[in-house]
């Protein structure tokens, strides 16, 4: 599912009004059941070793430096030099995280950005013993293409991971 948005900032000086274009988020979802425990697959999406396993369909040697608590501030790496700078949201443990991008990472370096609302969200919900789990989204457009095509094979690889192992726990 896609939205597209464009939002304006606005700013009153002696000329008048002054607009300044925000980078055009789109919206996007993913979505997949588990035949799995929302702590287990939480488990999975968080986990220190196994965090790393999944989203090496992102990027190979990939990374995060966080400790996933709301305030904190995430620095997912890419194994190169490269990744995102990010705040953690909001943590409802087992059932809702919420990432606010800021900026990137580049050369090791942090670049912050103003890119709006720009949220990659985590929703866990359990019923008999299966979880849905729902991604959704804000990005810049140059990276639409590429996620639609990528998140599916995370969410098979985070499917795979938390319906064969029970060896992940973390604490949020």
């Amino acid at each position: 599912m896609i939205n597209r948005s464009i939002e304006y900032k606005y700013t009153l000086n002696d000329k008048g009004i002054d607009y300044t274009k925000i980078q055009v988020m789109e919206k996007i979802k993913f979505k997949t059941t588990i035949n799995a425990t929302k702590e287990k697959v939480w488990d999975v999406l968080f986990g220190v070793e196994s965090y790393p396993q999944w989203t090496a369909v992102f990027a190979e040697g990939s990374s995060v430096e966080t400790d996933w608590k709301k305030g904190s501030k995430a620095l997912f790496h890419d194994g190169k030099g490269d990744g995102m700078l990010a705040l953690i949201e909001e943590n409802i443990p087992n059932q809702y995280l919420s990432i606010k991008h800021i900026g990137e990472i580049k050369d090791g370096k942090e670049i912050p950005h103003n890119w709006g609302e720009s949220f990659e969200n985590y929703t866990l919900t359990e019923k008999d013993g299966k979880t849905e789990l729902i991604i959704d989204m804000e990005i810049i457009k140059e990276w639409l293409d590429y996620f639609e095509k990528t998140w599916p094979k995370a969410l098979d690889k985070v499917k795979e991971m938390a319906e064969k192992r029970n060896e992940y726990h973390v604490e949020t």
